[in-house]
């Protein structure tokens, strides 16, 4: 039997439209977007409600010590790349990562992708200035992602579009569905370790997963001769995750639980809440507040202890085990001045939290032209990371990154010792540079090695 919507919670799902919103991106028609808007309503659920609990259970065990996360994906995912290829890539590398944090630390790892909605991003500026051979310096709206315009450099396509909404929810629909058929229909399987491998060059970090592959099968035979059923091995739970940015797109996807009367956020099963419009009195924690889905929230090195409460008394006041994740996004030269604070005020507190690392975000720099991060930055922010909850006896619960299963070449340095120069062999993200397959693996094996001492 359902229960009826509660008319208070359902007020409470609007408020957010008489506060400050920011970074939305200057939609043109306000009939349009409200016509896109009440679509959206009427389309099914991405995600189901019994799933985002699922996940809720599981980052709380990360929290406790007792799972490590993995969250990874594309900075800005795009329509063109919602292929089978892109994406069965995107989840080669989750696996692969996940088997070695999983074999080498021994400690299950819940596995989040940052896929099937990363389609919008904030922007420093509303405009962006070109300068063009014909008519000089031109100036047109910012690339929002592409839910909102188009990468492309004209007025025509960089006019946001509400239409765009629409093709994001279909984008997310069959990402969703490929994820779901890649990661129950064998793919997944553990049997399967060595295929994840295959058609990628000789490098360090793939013999070094070759050996851990190698031992997973000597383990899997050695069960099945004792008459341990291997079927479960078959299997994995993958989450969907992205930046909650537009509410223009998250609050129509809400639903009410019929089980529970409660509202869920069905474009995702974790959403987090960006550094930029994390402001407790602001309409994004407004809103999210209202939804029973597993948060997170981005925090920089200006956040402090009571912002961070604060954000917890708005978004988690009673303190339910894995309801909110505090992604820390430092830089390597800061994570080990300015995070212990915020941790000691927050474990103080007493209400509980699951504290990721996000190494991307406070280590972009500028080279040749090309928005970039040094491997070593992104490994010396995760190192940092752990030995500050090492130093307070405090959990480091997992580890939040921009990748991609594909050979691009975004990040310098790594085993392959990506230059300068390097850059433009293939640099093609839309946004923000992402970690390789070689260089997410990589990474993998260094944190084990953390994970291991801690």
């Amino acid at each position: 039997m359902s229960i009826e919507p509660d008319p208070e919670l359902l007020g409470a799902l609007d408020a957010w439209q008489h506060r400050a919103v920011a970074h939305q991106p200057p939609w043109p028609d306000a009939a349009h977007l409200a016509a896109v808007r009440d679509r959206l309503t009427t389309l099914p659920p991405l995600v189901f409600a019994g799933e985002a609990d699922a996940l809720r259970a599981e980052l709380a065990a990360a929290g406790a010590g007792e799972a490590f996360v993995l969250q990874g994906g594309d900075c800005a995912e795009s329509f063109a790349d919602a292929t089978a290829d892109n994406i069965r890539n995107k989840i080669k590398l989750l696996l692969q990562m996940a088997v070695v944090l999983t074999y080498g630390a021994s400690m299950p790892v819940v596995k989040i992708g940052r896929m099937a909605g990363q389609y919008a991003k904030p922007r420093s500026a509303q405009t962006e200035t070109r300068q063009t051979e014909d008519r000089g310096a031109v100036t047109l709206p910012s690339f929002y992602g592409d839910c909102v315009n188009s990468h492309l450099f004209d007025a025509r396509s960089r006019t946001p579009d509400p239409e765009r909404l629409l093709d994001g929810y279909h984008a997310a629909a069959s990402t969703l569905n490929l994820i779901r058929a890649f990661t129950t229909g064998g793919f997944a399987s553990l049997l399967r370790v060595h295929e994840w491998n295959r058609g990628f060059t000789r490098n360090p970090a793939y013999a070094r997963y070759e050996e851990i592959a190698a031992e997973i099968d000597r383990a899997i035979r050695f069960m099945a001769a004792c008459g341990v059923d291997v079927e479960s091995l078959r299997t994995v739970d993958l989450f969907s995750s992205h930046e909650a940015l537009l509410l223009d797109y998250e609050r129509p996807l809400t639903r009410i639980d019929s089980r529970t009367g409660l509202a869920y956020d069905c474009s995702a099963h974790f959403l987090w809440i960006g550094e930029r419009t994390r402001d407790p009195e602001g309409a994004h924690v407004d809103y999210f507040a209202q939804v029973r889905n597993p948060l997170g929230v981005k925090l920089g090195p200006s956040v402090t202890g009571d912002d961070a409460l604060r954000l917890l008394d708005r978004l988690n006041p009673t303190g339910e085990p894995g309801r909110i994740t505090f992604i820390t996004r430092m830089g390597a030269g800061t994570v080990r001045d300015a995070l212990p604070a915020l941790v000691e005020k927050v474990t103080a507190d007493g209400r509980p939290v699951t504290w990721t690392c996000d190494p991307m975000h406070g280590n972009t720099i500028t080279v040749n032209g090309y928005k970039t991060r040094r491997f070593s930055d992104v490994v010396d922010e995760v190192a940092g990371f752990f030995e500050v909850h090492r130093g307070l006896g405090t959990v480091p619960g997992g580890l939040h990154v921009e990748l991609t299963g594909d050979d691009v070449t975004e990040v310098l340095g790594g085993s392959e010792q990506i230059d300068a120069d390097g850059l433009a062999r293939r640099y093609e993200t839309l946004v923000d540079p992402r970690l390789n397959h070689q260089q997410g693996l990589e990474l993998a094996f260094q944190v084990v090695e953390l994970l291991r001492a801690h």
